[in-house]
C-alpha cells in the first residue's frame, strides 16, 4: 500500500496510506479531537511559509473528509481557530439556504458567504420575507441541524453543472458558473436536498451548527451593483457555543442603547435634515460646543507638536484633480463638476492637493524640512445612499488632516511622532485598548503600485522599525496597502469591545512625483521630498459618533455640553440658585439653571436623561449654609458641600480630563 508523510504542527511525522483523510488522522490522535475538529489546513512540507509565519497558520483549508494524496503539513482546526469558525459560518449559510428551499421551493438563489459574526444568503422571492417567516426558517434550520446531515462535496462537469441549474431555474447560479468555473470539473456541496456551487470547504455535518439566530432581512443588489436585480438578504449570527452567541446578542442590545443615531437627536447634539439631503450633518448648539472643545484641544496640540495650521478652499479647478489622479481612480466617489466661467471646478474629496499647492508655492530648503501642514478641512464625497450611516458614513465631513513633507533621514522620527500623537488622542478621549496593523504591498505584483521596490522596502522598514522601537505590537497585512504607499492603521477598542478604525499614517509615492515636489538639499541639488498623510480622528463627524457610543452619550465633564445643572427646590430659592449658577459660569464652567415650575424629581429625571454630569440641588439649608447638595449622573447623591470646594474639585476633574 502506497503511503504518504504527514507533518503535524509539533513537527511529528505520521506515515499513513494515501487517501487517508484529516478526519481519520484526528480520530487516530484522539476521539475528543475528532469530535471537536471542524476543518483542516494543509501546506507544503518544504519548510516555513511566506512572511515567516508558522506553516500551520497558512496554507489551504480542506474538508476533514478530503483524501490526502501527497506529503503535506497538516493542522486540524477546532473552534479555537478563527478560520474554523468562518468555515462553520459558511456551512450555516448553506443550512439557511437549505431551510429556505424546503419552505419556499420557488426562491432563486444568490450567494451565501460567512461574515465576521455570522453569515447571510441572498434570495429572490416575489413576496418579502416577514419576521414570522424568519421564525419559521430558523425553526426549520434547527430541525435540519438536529438531523446531522452530511455536507458532501461533489464534482460535476461544467456543462452538467449548468444543465442542473437550468433545470432548477436558478439563473443566478448559472451566471456564477459561467463567470467563475475555469476548470472542466465544478465543485458543489450538498446539504440534504440542497446543492450549491461552492469551492468550500465545509464542516462535516449540520449537527455542529448549534448556536445561531436569524437577525434581519435587508435589500441587496445582485453582485452589489445598482441596476442589477434586487434580492432579499437574510442575515444570521453564528457562534460555536450558545454562551458566545448570548454574549454577542447582549452586546448588540448594548450597542442599540448606545446608538449615536438615537442619542444624537435625544441629546440635541446633531441632526440630518431630509430637506437638505441625506448624509449631511447639522451640528446643534450642544454638539457644536462639544466639537469646539474637541477641535480646541487638537489645534493646541498640533501647534505644540510643530504643525502649521492651514486652510484650503472647498472647491478647486477640476484640472487639479486630474493632476492628482483622483479623476482616474476616485471619480465614482466625487460629486459632479461645477462650471464656472467656462472652466470646470470640483468640490474637494480630499485635502492633500491643497496642502501640496501650499508646499509648492515656493522652493523649499532642506533646512525647512520637515514641513507639517495640518487642517480641519471639510471634504465632500458621493457616498451611495445605501451605505450612509449617521455620523459614521456621510457625504460632507471634516477631516483632521495633516501632510508631512520630509527628507528620508527624518522619516522614522516623524512616524514615531505620529504614533505618539495617536496614543495621546486615545488617552485624552478615554480609550485604553487598541490594535495596530501595518499594510504592505504585494511584491509579486509591483505593477499594481506606485514607487520602486526600493521605495517600498525603505518605507515599510521605517514603519516597522518605529513600531518595534516603541514596543507596539502589530499585525502585518500583506498586500493590503493602497497603490501609493504602505501605512499604519490604529484601531481603538470602545467600551463594549468594538474596534473602530481611527489613526492612519500613510506613505505616498504617487503625489510628490505627479506634482513635481522638490527641495534644495545640503548638496545644493534638488531632491524630491517624502510625503506622509496623517489623520488621527479620521473625521470630526465619525469620531464624534464613536465618542457618543463609547460614552453612551454621558460625556466626561471636560467634554459635557452642560457640566452642572442647578436645581432649586422651589421658586423660593430661585435667587440663590441664580447666584450659584452665576458663580459657576464666572469660574468658567458650563452651568444651566432649571427654574421651571416642576417637581424636583422631574427635574432630576430630565437632567439624568440629558446625561448632565452634576446636579446641584439648592433649598433652604443650602442657602443658609452657602452650600450645594451634589448629585452625580452615575454615582447618585454625594451630599452637601461648600460651593468653593465643589468648584475646586470640578476644576481638577476638568483639567485632568478624567473619563
Amino acid at each position: 500500500m502506497e503511503t504518504i508523510h504527514i507533518t503535524m504542527p509539533d513537527g511529528a511525522i505520521r506515515e499513513v496510506p494515501r487517501g487517508t483523510t484529516a478526519g481519520d488522522i484526528a480520530q487516530q490522535i484522539s476521539p475528543r479531537l475528532a469530535k471537536e475538529a471542524l476543518v483542516a489546513r494543509i501546506a507544503s512540507p518544504d519548510g516555513p511559509s511566506s512572511g515567516g509565519a508558522p506553516p500551520e497558520s497558512t496554507g489551504e483549508l480542506v474538508d476533514l473528509r478530503a483524501p490526502l494524496d501527497h506529503d503535506v503539513r497538516l493542522a486540524i482546526l477546532t473552534p479555537k481557530d478563527p478560520d474554523a469558525i468562518q468555515v462553520l459560518r459558511h456551512s450555516a449559510a448553506h443550512l439557511l439556504a437549505a431551510a429556505v428551499l424546503e419552505l419556499f421551493p420557488n426562491v432563486k438563489l444568490g450567494i451565501g458567504p460567512p461574515i465576521d459574526t455570522g453569515f447571510f444568503y441572498d434570495f429572490v422571492r416575489d413576496e418579502p420575507f416577514t419576521p414570522e417567516d424568519l421564525q419559521r426558517i430558523e425553526k426549520k434550520m434547527r430541525e435540519l441541524a438536529a438531523q446531522d446531515i452530511p455536507n458532501e462535496r461533489k464534482m460535476l462537469a461544467k456543462p452538467e453543472a449548468l444543465e442542473l441549474y437550468r433545470n432548477w431555474n436558478q439563473g443566478f447560479k448559472c451566471e456564477l458558473i459561467e463567470e467563475r468555473a475555469v476548470e472542466p470539473m465544478v465543485s458543489f456541496y450538498t446539504t440534504g436536498k440542497f446543492i450549491d456551487f461552492c469551492r468550500g470547504p465545509h464542516i462535516p455535518s449540520t449537527g455542529r451548527i448549534r448556536a445561531f439566530k436569524l437577525m434581519s432581512v435587508a435589500g441587496a443588489y445582485w453582485k452589489g451593483q445598482e441596476g442589477n436585480p434586487q434580492m432579499q438578504r437574510i442575515y444570521g449570527a453564528c457562534f460555536y457555543t450558545q454562551a458566545e452567541l448570548d454574549d454577542y446578542l447582549r452586546k448588540l442590545e448594548e450597542a442599540k442603547r448606545r446608538d449615536h443615531r438615537r442619542l444624537g437627536p435625544e441629546l440635541d447634539l446633531f441632526s440630518i435634515q431630509e430637506e437638505a439631503g441625506p448624509g449631511l450633518i447639522f451640528w446643534h448648539p450642544k454638539g457644536g460646543l462639544v466639537r469646539k472643545l474637541m477641535e480646541d484641544w487638537l489645534r493646541d496640540e498640533l501647534l505644540r507638536r510643530g504643525y502649521d495650521l492651514v486652510y484650503t478652499p472647498h472647491i478647486m479647478r477640476l484640472d487639479l484633480w486630474k493632476t492628482s489622479g483622483h479623476t482616474n481612480f476616485y471619480r465614482e466617489n466625487m460629486f459632479g463638476p461645477v462650471e464656472v466661467e467656462k472652466a470646470d471646478y470640483q468640490l474637494k474629496p480630499m485635502n492633500c492637493p491643497g496642502h501640496i499647492l501650499i508646499y509648492k508655492s515656493r522652493l523649499r530648503s532642506y533646512r525647512e524640512l520637515p514641513v507639517r501642514l495640518a487642517e480641519l478641512g471639510t471634504v465632500y464625497r458621493y457616498e451611495r445612499s445605501g451605505v450612509l450611516h449617521g455620523l459614521l458614513r456621510v457625504r460632507g465631513f471634516t477631516q483632521d488632516d495633516a501632510h508631512i513633507f520630509c527628507m528620508p533621514e527624518q522619516i522614522e522620527s516623524e512616524i514615531e511622532a505620529c504614533i505618539d500623537f495617536a496614543f495621546a488622542v486615545m488617552k485624552t478621549f478615554g480609550f485604553d485598548k487598541y490594535v495596530v496593523e501595518l499594510s504592505d504591498w504585494d511584491p509579486l505584483h509591483p505593477e499594481n503600485y506606485a514607487g520602486s521596490a526600493e521605495d517600498w522596502t525603505r518605507a515599510t522598514a521605517a514603519l516597522e522599525n518605529t513600531l518595534t522601537k516603541l514596543s507596539v505590537p502589530f499585525k502585518r497585512m500583506e498586500g493590503e496597502a493602497a497603490f501609493y504607499g504602505p501605512k499604519i492603521d490604529v484601531k481603538l477598542i470602545d467600551a463594549i469591545g468594538r474596534p473602530w478604525q481611527l489613526t492612519t499614517v500613510q506613505f505616498d509615492f504617487n503625489l510628490p512625483g505627479r506634482f513635481g515636489l522638490e527641495y534644495v538639499g545640503e548638496d545644493g541639488n534638488r531632491h524630491r521630498p517624502l510625503m506622509v498623510h496623517r489623520a488621527l480622528w479620521g473625521s470630526v463627524e465619525r469620531f464624534f459618533g464613536i465618542l457618543i457610543e463609547h460614552y453612551a452619550g454621558a460625556f466626561p465633564v471636560w467634554l459635557a455640553p452642560v457640566q452642572a445643572e442647578v436645581l432649586p427646590l422651589s421658586e423660593k430659592f430661585s435667587e440663590y440658585a441664580k447666584k450659584i449658577t452665576g458663580e459657576l459660569r464666572a469660574a468658567g464652567f458650563r452651568a444651566h439653571l432649571d427654574d421651571r415650575n416642576e417637581k424636583l424629581q422631574a427635574k432630576i429625571r430630565d437632567a439624568q436623561l440629558q446625561k448632565i454630569p452634576y446636579m446641584l440641588i439648592v433649598g433652604g439649608k443650602e442657602a443658609e449654609a452657602g452650600t450645594v447638595s451634589v448629585r452625580h449622573q452615575s454615582k447618585g447623591d454625594l451630599g452637601p458641600r461648600p460651593l468653593a470646594e465643589f468648584v475646586s474639585d470640578l476644576r481638577k476633574e476638568v483639567d485632568s480630563r478624567i473619563s
